[in-house]
């Protein structure tokens, strides 16, 4: 995970995830990407044996620490924040011959590889509103000449960084292509905008494939239109509607047969936009709004997994 003493103890679903995981009894080895590395072969990870509270001023301490064979834990929760770059990857590498060793990695390295989380929307287009990637900025002209209101935005990015919305004689319009594009050097994603974003963008929580029966809307700030949290958008419980569960079970067992268990999934209006593998939250949120214990609920999936492997 990224530093635990940065978080913010209130929204993190990585803390939720942990309190589950210790009041099971489980003991919990603590790493960040520094502490992976491979040697002739084999995975192994400096550890650090944590304790973790409910509290907002002592959420976690740590025990003892060693350098331990990463396939000799049971369970692995792979929780790094994007950007999805190299060094990602590479951790994904690790984490595999971690696998490969014995482990359960959640979610599975390879598949968390295979879906980058704005582009694998691509596989369920059916779902999606009209969306393009590209690396030429005449592509993402004729977009917007067809669409007339469009949200562009990188393919490797999370809160909201560096999304932006274009529309027809926008005089920053070359800026932005340019931008996102790094001069027609690098792939970003358009997409045509959805005016329901007014009433938030919705994040599905999926557990290996079935969906929660609530979602936190993320509504944005009166001054912005992205449904982010880190960009000022405030959440909103709703329950599952008839197209949020029809997208769910579209999307989710074929997310389930690669081994991505814990995932969530943004839809605004009737249309999804992203597929989050890497480190999906809102698991505080809506665990205070309805009284639900969500990191139990994983913790007994990944359980049950481990059983039917011994």
């Amino acid at each position: 995970m990224d530093p635990i003493e940065s978080i913010n103890v209130k929204k993190d679903s990585t803390l939720a995830m942990l309190l589950a995981a210790q009041a099971r009894g489980w003991e919990l080895s603590y790493m960040e990407l520094s502490s992976l590395y491979v040697r002739d072969g084999v995975a192994y990870g400096h550890v650090k044996q944590l304790r973790v509270r409910d509290s907002k001023t002592e959420w976690y301490g740590f025990e003892s620490s060693a350098d331990v064979p990463l396939g000799e834990l049971d369970i692995i929760l792979m929780r790094k924040d994007p950007p999805f770059n190299m060094e990602y990857v590479y951790a994904t590498y690790i984490l595999e011959r971690a696998e490969a060793a014995g482990a359960l990695v959640v979610n599975k390295p390879r598949s968390i590889r295979a879906a980058n989380e704005k582009f694998y929307t691509a596989w369920f287009a059916h779902c999606c509103p009209p969306t393009l990637v590209t690396r030429r900025m005449a592509d993402l002209r004729r977009f917007l000449e067809e669409q007339r209101d469009i949200i562009v935005k990188p393919l490797d990015g999370m809160g909201g960084a560096s999304i932006f919305r274009v529309e027809p004689k926008n005089p920053n319009t070359n800026v932005i292509f340019e931008t996102l594009t790094a001069n027609e050097q690098r792939f970003a994603m358009a997409q045509r905008f959805i005016p329901e974003i007014r009433t938030g963008d919705k994040r599905i929580l999926l557990i290996d494939g079935e969906p929660l029966e609530f979602a936190l809307a993320r509504v944005p700030h009166e001054s912005d239109f992205r449904g982010n949290l880190a960009a000022g958008a405030h959440g909103v419980g709703v329950e599952l509607t008839e197209r949020d569960r029809w997208i769910s079970g579209e999307v989710g067992p074929h997310l389930a047969r690669q081994g991505l268990v814990f995932v969530g999934l943004d839809v605004i209006g009737d249309y999804l936009t992203e597929i989050n593998v890497t480190s999906p939250t809102c698991i505080r949120e809506l665990d205070a709004l309805y009284g639900l214990d969500i990191g139990s609920m994983l913790m007994d999936n990944l359980q049950a997994r481990v059983r039917s492997r011994a």
